[in-house]
């Protein structure tokens, strides 16, 4: 599998410090106040200001007006924005016509129609495939990775949903054409929002020892 390795979730300031020293690709910060990782309503911008800068910084939104999601990102210096709801086409491209990278997340079934991305493939850098649930991420679920077979570019995505420790030799093993990289949050959790640096650690040294 690519490189790539996000880590979403993020919100105690010892614990993000942490994660920083892993050197992970990007780090996921969200904004959505109904996560029990929601990262609050004014996050330290200092914090945000001492992660590295080849360390992609990305809010979450659910469903935030484009507006809204360009305030914070300006005012956080944020990297990419990853978009977990409902949001259209346009909002992409209202957002990427405004210097963001966009990362827009899908939730993934048997039946999901691959087809209707063709219209946010032009305004999105990244796509992300996770489970399917009501709370928008954060499920410790995975889905049936064999549906993705039926996608077929052209933007790269990371793979998501319940990944967890145990998956290092699997994901490994798994390969795409526009395979990015993978995201992960709550199975590599002891807390909601804290991530264990043991397991982390691990689990990146395999998927960078492999690639």
């Amino acid at each position: 599998m690519n490189s790539l390795i996000k880590i979403c979730g993020m919100k105690d300031p010892d614990n993000i410090r942490e994660v920083v020293a892993l050197q992970p690709d990007l780090l996921g910060f969200i904004f959505y106040s109904k996560s029990p990782r929601y990262i609050g309503k004014n996050p330290d911008f200092a914090l945000f200001r001492e992660i590295p800068s080849g360390i992609g910084k990305t809010g979450v939104f659910v469903n935030t007006e484009p507006e809204a999601v360009l305030i914070q990102s300006k005012k956080l210096e944020l990297d990419f924005v990853q978009l977990h709801g409902e949001e259209s086409p346009n909002d992409c491209r209202i957002l990427t016509h405004n210097g963001l990278q966009v990362i827009k997340a899908f939730q993934i079934n048997s039946s999901f129609r691959f087809e209707l991305l063709k219209q946010y493939a032009p305004f999105c850098r990244f796509f992300l495939f996770d489970t399917p649930t009501s709370t928008y991420g954060g499920s410790g679920k995975q889905f049936n990775w064999s549906v993705l077979d039926y996608y077929e570019g052209p933007v790269p995505f990371f793979l998501s949903g319940g990944i967890g420790p145990e998956d290092a030799g699997k994901l490994t093993g798994f390969s795409h054409p526009f395979l990015a990289g993978v995201d992960v949050n709550s199975r590599f959790e002891t807390s909601p929002g804290i991530k264990d640096i043991a397991q982390l650690k691990k689990f990146i040294h395999i998927i960078r020892q492999r690639i």
